[in-house]
């Protein structure tokens, strides 16, 4: 071989080589085959008059197993609502604390200042303010009060949950929220300020399948749910469900609501993933929700935006507020946002009053901040898994996650009589919801530390043997978690020597299920 022909051949290999190297550097981009999942923009039904809901009885099926019926002769089956998809769920997670240092976002030290800006006000309405004030103002009080901070009034809501008053105002000339928050901590009558921190609930719908049938229903057998039927269906239990608009008309639904309230004020139209949430919990027609006797205290909280349906921490306390002053034994929150104080108390004030709470653990994928209010240790949080209990490649991970459940691929009922297949740790964080009100039938007084002992104890180990942070405790087992809880009649209906038992709280420590696999690690 000639030099000339041996140098061509070198520079050949020379240039190969380079481009493998090149194409290994991170950062560097290369072409690739992706698949990437993203958080609808959760389309909107079909209109509906005004929600006025009662409180009537309804007859109780006897759901014994799978409630879904196959198809008559003629049936064409159901039908589907088209789904979207948008951007994914909230960058940041984190977030600032009343009187403190706003949180960092995610590219903070990359970019530019703009950059970073815009990612801060991503996480919380530019321009509002939430303020709680040491005393009630007077109207002439208040009005000099927004006078020298330039405020306007937005709106202003008692909360006994938290005893306390907030007020919503609106920035007048154009300051930046953070500044304003330094402003206010030399005020006296100023007791906490905070930004109007934004909320998005927790889907990623896929296209619907042309059927009903085994793909839709797959959750029922993971989680155990026919056999625990047979022993509880949460029958009047109250689950409140803080979400969107809900199609109260469903034959999914009917007869299965304790009351409604609009957060934001109004009378919006149903939606595909409150009526989603709704279904997933008492679905009982061609479907079966994981508490088909359960209640719910249907309230809105989150309207339609350009990314998908949003809520913010005002609205939410509101919602929070009435779910525990209207008698909910549970509440349903499938939604993620940011670390928000008002928030935190919110929770902790509801945990007090022996309410459980339940929070999908997010879309964000890995290596995302823990999303609130699932990362609050007062909540149980809830991973999505799918058919074949691997988890759901946009689930969030961390060591808060208590459980998992099914949340791929889930058959839903949708607005205007149709139904979905959607997918998401909102709807894994549904079914647990529905769960916990199993288990409060059959003991009303279970405390919230109590039931998620239960659930974490019964629950069917997945991935590494042990917790751990995708999974945690693994994929929830509603027949191990009812039958782990000792039944106790109510007291009318208990003999005088089980009146004791029936007004004291279960133990943890007696409630294993008697062939529960040795969980200890779940007690440090």
């Amino acid at each position: 071989m000639s030099l000339d022909r041996a140098g061509g051949h070198g520079s050949l290999w020379l240039s190969v080589i380079a481009v493998l190297i090149v194409a290994s550097l991170p950062g560097v981009p290369v072409a690739r085959a992706q698949n990437r999942m993203r958080s609808p923009g959760l389309q909107m039904g079909a209109r509906m008059p005004g929600i006025g809901l009662t409180a009537a009885p309804r007859p109780r099926p006897d759901f014994a197993g799978p409630a879904l019926v196959g198809r008559k002769a003629g049936d064409a089956g159901p039908r589907f609502a088209a789904a979207r998809t948008g951007r994914r769920g909230p960058r940041d997670p984190g977030g600032a604390g009343f009187g403190g240092p706003p949180a960092r976002a995610q590219n903070a030290g990359r970019g530019s200042r703009g950059t970073v800006a815009a990612a801060s006000r991503d996480r919380y309405v530019p321009g509002q303010i939430v303020v709680e004030l040491e005393n009630m103002l007077t109207d002439a009080q208040l009005a000099v009060f927004s006078r020298r901070y330039g405020l306007a009034r937005i709106a202003v809501q008692d909360l006994p949950l938290v005893g306390s008053t907030l007020s919503l105002f609106r920035i007048t000339d154009g300051r930046a929220v953070d500044a304003l928050r330094s402003q206010l901590r030399a005020e006296s009558s100023v007791r906490a300020a905070q930004p109007n921190f934004r909320y998005l609930l927790q889907d990623q719908n896929t296209t619907p399948a042309p059927g009903e049938g085994d793909p839709a229903q797959y959750a029922l057998a993971k989680l155990r749910l026919p056999e625990a039927h047979r022993l509880a269906h949460g029958n009047d239990i109250i689950i409140a469900v803080i979400d969107s608009g809900i199609d109260i008309a469903h034959p999914e639904l009917t007869d299965a609501f304790a009351g409604s309230f609009d957060a934001l004020g109004g009378r919006g139209p149903p939606h595909l993933h409150g009526t989603g949430i709704a279904g997933a919990i008492v679905s009982h027609a061609r479907l079966m929700g994981s508490a088909p006797g359960a209640r719910i205290l249907a309230i809105r909280a989150f309207g339609d935006a350009p990314n998908g349906a949003e809520s913010t921490s005002f609205v939410i306390m509101k919602g929070l507020d009435h779910a525990a002053s209207h008698g909910a034994q549970v509440i349903n929150m499938s939604f993620a946002g940011p670390l928000d104080p008002l928030l935190e108390r919110g929770v902790a004030a509801a945990t007090t009053r022996g309410i459980v709470l339940v929070a999908a653990s997010g879309n964000a994928g890995p290596g995302s901040p823990p999303a609130y209010p699932a990362a609050n240790p007062n909540v149980i949080a809830v991973s999505a898994t799918d058919s074949s209990d691997r988890l759901f490649q946009a689930s969030s991970r961390g060591g808060h996650i208590a459980v998992a459940a099914p949340g791929v691929n889930i058959f839903l009922p949708a607005p205007d009589n149709k139904y979905q297949m959607a997918s998401g740790t909102s709807f894994s964080a549904a079914y647990v919801s529905g769960l916990a009100a199993l288990m409060l039938e059959r003991n009303p007084r279970l405390l919230p530390r109590e039931l998620r002992d239960i659930l974490m104890r019964t629950a069917r180990d997945l991935g590494a043997p042990g917790r751990d942070d995708l999974f945690g405790a693994g994929v929830a087992d509603a027949f191990g978690a009812v039958s782990a809880v000792r039944a106790v009649l109510p007291v009318a209906a208990a003999s005088p020597d089980m009146v004791d038992s029936a007004e004291a709280p279960t133990p943890p420590d007696a409630v294993m299920a008697p062939n529960a696999l040795d969980k200890s690690w779940l007690r440090r």
